[in-house]
């Protein structure tokens, strides 16, 4: 009888992930290349498109090591000789001598990513910023770097790195999914955050490149880019410090390709053991520390000493507790003197429903009570949230209402808000990860009964 104790390993992971509310999407987790556990969290779909964020930037490298490959780049040729068409009339020294293998490895000459993304074209900016240090000297986390890269692939080859590696990854790997990259206002793919593709394709490239690339990457390449090239010791998360390969992060036990979120390919090679992974953590500031440490705490040690038959779970995305002895279940409306920082008008409670009223108009929020709903993020057409609420308390001071709201589509992010009702005053307390959709939910404001003698 085959041993089913991994099983059980499993469990905990999901159990812990939800005890400790991590927003999971889905993971797949392979061992010695077999699938053996694969979750998809409600509402998210297998061989559905995911934004992958910086996983990005590991894929467009992808892309280079092919060019590598086939001699028509060098890892010591210098980036600006491919784009002199963007370079001011004294371009400076430190810049001149940044060689594209210090671009893999996010050693470039800034020490921050300098385009902005009101910026009109993503890659002009790397060639006309002010460098800040010598190049090739320190690790500086980069994405303007990934974002010349893919524009690199795009002038030697005449695709976009999407088309480019579809061409020679991803159709002949079978990654068939549905996946596209957005692009910048030039057109070009947005090279370290763009990609959108399926869990179970990211899987399979992954998988590929644990193997060696199987004829349709390089070898060499799969091998050296997953090895350390620089530390990296002065990053603030605790699994950003064990160096960086050409573009993907070392790990404890291995390497990793690792996007904004929660979006991992969390490698092994001892044990031949990968963990991928969707999510949306940006609310909670550990949040992607916390799935490597239920994955190497509650996993990792057992794989090759226990085993199970594959599985597939459907675990539920948590939603906030709801205490309904300190509900309400309507209030007054609530007028918000302008300007304040959430842009609000008027809000007003009517049952599982906040009526929103901000610079964007006047729009129903939807929240289940205890319980996840699926509707459309206020004053945002077409985009999709899954929101929940819960009562938390009701004392002298008020019913406290907490309500968050988490984007689903192709940028991820989400709103979290307390919300204290009195019988004069409304005071919102709200945080958000960064999105146009949220930018509006950060800060504080009280608004009033209409005619409260005390308001200001």
């Amino acid at each position: 009888m085959l041993d089913q104790r991994l099983a059980t390993r499993v469990e905990n992971f999901v159990s812990r992930l939800k005890r400790e509310s991590v927003c999971m999407h889905g993971f797949i987790l392979d061992v010695r290349g077999e699938v053996k556990a694969t979750a998809y969290y409600p509402p998210f779909e297998e061989g559905k498109a995911h934004r992958m964020y910086s996983v990005s930037k590991s894929m467009t490298a992808l892309a280079i090591g092919l060019l590598l490959d086939e001699g028509k780049i060098s890892l010591d040729d210098r980036i600006a000789d491919y784009f002199r068409d963007f370079l001011p009339e004294k371009p400076d020294a430190r810049l001149m001598r940044l060689k594209i293998r210090d671009m893999l490895r996010m050693a470039t000459c800034y020490r921050a990513t300098v385009y902005r993304e009101t910026d009109d074209d993503w890659t002009k900016p790397f060639f006309t910023a002010e460098p800040t240090h010598e190049p090739g000297t320190v690790f500086h986390y980069d994405t303007g770097c990934s974002q010349v890269l893919a524009a690199l692939v795009a002038r030697l080859t005449g695709q976009q790195v999407m088309d480019y590696l579809t061409a020679r990854v991803f159709t002949p790997l079978g990654a068939d999914d549905e996946k596209h990259w957005l692009c910048d206002p030039a057109g070009t793919c947005q090279g370290g955050t763009g990609l959108c593709m399926s869990l179970r394709d990211l899987h399979k490239v992954t998988r590929l490149v644990m193997d060696g690339g199987r004829g349709i990457l390089p070898e060499w390449f799969c091998r050296e880019m997953t090895k350390k090239h620089i530390d990296n010791c002065l990053c603030a998360n605790e699994e950003e410090r064990y160096g960086y390969g050409w573009q993907v992060w070392m790990t404890r036990a291995g390497w990793a390709m690792y996007g904004m979120g929660g979006q991992l390919a969390v490698v092994c090679p001892e044990k031949d053991v990968c963990l991928c992974t969707i999510a949306d953590t940006r609310l909670d500031p550990i949040g992607v520390q916390r799935i490597y440490n239920a994955f190497f705490d509650e996993i990792y040690p057992y794989c090759g000493m226990e085993d199970m038959s594959p599985v597939r779970l459907s675990p539920e995305i948590q939603p906030l507790g709801n205490n309904p002895a300190c509900a309400l279940d309507a209030s007054p409306v609530y007028h918000f003197a302008a300007p304040n920082p959430l842009s609000l008008k008027r809000v007003e409670l009517q049952g599982n429903t906040l009526i929103w009223e901000n610079a964007r108009g006047r729009h129903p929020l939807q929240f289940g009570l205890g319980e996840n709903r699926v509707s459309e993020f206020p004053g945002w057409p077409g985009r999709t949230m899954l929101s929940s609420g819960g009562w938390v308390s009701a004392d002298e001071n008020g019913n406290l209402l907490r309500v968050r709201c988490q984007i689903i589509d192709d940028a991820p992010c989400g709103v979290d808000m307390l919300l204290r009702f009195t019988g004069t005053c409304l005071t919102v307390q709200a945080r958000k990860s960064s999105d146009p959709a949220t930018n509006a939910y950060e800060g504080v404001a009280t608004g009033y009964v209409e005619g409260y003698a005390d308001a200001p």
